[in-house]
């Protein structure tokens, strides 16, 4: 896995790939960075009457749900990656926050438009619900917090919600969980200090998306690269300000800066993966 990892790292630097994103306006600016460092381009247009134009010249799209006022450029641009076999990452933000979130979530997945679903446990639990997979007791709390203990219940879990949806499934956390339905893979590493920042998350969806456009026919090995260098980068980047005695916006910049200086050769010797 790990030299499949960075092979899809090296492919990124070659190819550039172009990521359009549908995102919201707190954090699409870190979005573009975060593409930017990997070695992708960037594109953020939320108008429906290009979004389709714009995703036909792009490799992948990523779409967030807080830019919740754009649902119809989400849905020509969605379609457009579909006609044209472009991946598409739905970060569902939030998603147990309103019907309104989970509804578009859900029109989505119902035509078949989502190739990865990158979110929090939390979201991924709330869309899984939306969606009749429920989870109860030990199943729902192994969901809810991926721990040690309810890891492997919480990785079969995952594994059904990917059949369930057709999408590869990466939960993020303290520990990352990223299952096509037969592959299963838990990565650990990281930060704290990723949840102190605004748009980690997002941030993580937009890197998913640059290396799924690297390599549209290896979804699941671009899932589990773009969450292992987000997690070693979240280590170095925590390093960094601990070194310099900074504090959070900071991590946030050093964690960009870590991404656009990352080589296959630190992500080989930094990775964390545990297939299950």
């Amino acid at each position: 896995m790990t030299e499949r990892v960075c092979r899809i790292w090296e492919q990124i630097r070659r190819s550039r790939p172009m990521v359009h994103s549908i995102t919201n306006n707190v954090t699409m600016n870190d979005c573009a960075n975060i593409i930017l460092a990997a070695g992708g381009t960037a594109i953020m247009a939320q108008d429906e009457r290009e979004a389709e134009e714009i995703t036909a010249h792009s490799q992948a799209l990523a779409l967030n749900m807080g830019a919740l006022r754009a649902q119809d450029a989400m849905l020509a641009a969605a379609r457009a990656a579909k006609r044209d076999a472009r991946p598409v990452v739905l970060d569902p933000v939030a998603a147990g926050a309103s019907r309104l979130r989970r509804e578009m979530c859900s029109r989505l997945l119902e035509e078949g438009l989502v190739s990865v679903i990158r979110g929090n446990a939390s979201e991924i639990h709330a869309l899984a619900a939306a969606e009749g997979a429920h989870a109860a007791g030990v199943e729902a709390d192994a969901l809810d917090c991926v721990t040690e203990e309810t890891l492997a219940t919480a990785a079969a879990w995952a594994a059904d919600f990917s059949r369930r949806t057709r999408a590869v499934i990466l939960l993020s956390g303290a520990i990352d969980l990223a299952t096509d339905g037969t592959r299963t893979v838990a990565l650990r590493g990281g930060s704290e200090w990723m949840c102190r920042i605004t748009g980690a998350g997002c941030m993580l969806t937009s890197l998913t998306a640059v290396c799924c456009g690297a390599v549209p026919d290896q979804i699941f090995d671009a899932a589990v690269t773009a969450a292992g260098v987000m997690k070693y980068c979240g280590e170095r980047a925590y390093a960094r300000v601990c070194e310099e005695m900074e504090g959070t916006a900071s991590f946030r910049t050093r964690l960009i800066d870590a991404v656009s200086l990352l080589t296959a050769s630190d992500l080989a010797s930094g990775l964390r993966i545990q297939a299950l």
